[in-house]
């Protein structure tokens, strides 16, 4: 051999220089070897590995390939409120208003508090209150949780309600139109905010303002509501949504 092994063999037969890693010569085909030498590497020399490609795994309901999905979140205390509404109505159509509605501040039964904002004595009354309460709580619940929505529940009904008995003289004071325009309230001041700012909106604030002069105008059409107590019940809820609309959820 001439000019180093580790470059090139010479055929013993025709004399032309092949490579050192076949084993027989291309040129006239006689066997230079049973077969052909193990190539040494050195270090690092070793064949990088493939990677695997990660596996993402089943995809949920309504997920998309490559984008996670949200966890599915229920809105369980706006369907309570809902549920407990539409049970007080069924309660009303057995019992006499007298017996569920609120008539004042500290001379009637504790109980009465609460029983009076889940009955309704009309059922247009009560399709417009749970509209608002369901839609808007629902929206509220998905954005900010469950507690501020019983929150404000509790505020701008019980509250609103408490409030009307005692400056407002009304022989019967049933449903919680003060929570549905609240609710409603709170959730659009966010974006009635950006609307003001120029900023892009996802809301649909003329929707939300014929529900709010639907709710507005109950008092007019039905005696049990209480206009002191809508109203008390929305000026609570626009205060309480300016406040939430400076957390992180809301923008």
């Amino acid at each position: 051999m001439s000019g180093g092994a580790d470059l090139f063999v010479v055929c013993k037969k025709c004399g032309s220089e092949v490579s050192p890693y076949v084993t027989e010569c291309p040129y006239c085909g006689t066997r230079l070897r049973k077969r052909a030498p193990q190539i040494d590497r050195g270090e690092g020399g070793a064949r990088p590995r493939t990677p695997k490609m990660p596996s993402l795994g089943p995809l949920r309901q309504g997920e998309i390939p490559g984008i996670k999905a949200d966890p599915l979140r229920r809105p369980y205390a706006t369907i309570t409120l809902v549920a407990l509404s539409l049970f007080g109505f069924l309660v009303v159509a057995a019992l006499p208003f007298s017996d569920v509605a609120l008539t004042s501040l500290w001379g009637s039964d504790p109980w009465r508090h609460l029983t009076s904002a889940f009955a309704y004595s009309n059922v247009w009354y009560e399709l417009t209150a749970l509209l608002a309460i369901g839609l808007f709580g629902w929206r509220l619940e998905l954005r900010h949780g469950p507690l501020v929505v019983i929150a404000l529940f509790i505020v701008c009904g019980f509250g609103a309600n408490a409030l009307a008995v005692e400056v407002q003289s009304a022989p019967f004071l049933l449903g919680a139109p003060g929570a549905a325009l609240g609710l409603l309230a709170a959730w659009a001041v966010p974006d009635i905010l950006r609307s003001r700012k120029g900023f892009e909106y996802d809301g649909d604030l003329l929707g939300t303002l014929v529900i709010a002069v639907a709710i507005a105008l109950m008092p007019l059409a039905v005696p049990q509501c209480s206009v002191v107590a809508t109203f008390a019940g929305g000026a609570a809820g626009l205060l309480l949504g300016l406040a939430l609309s400076r957390t992180a959820a809301a923008r």
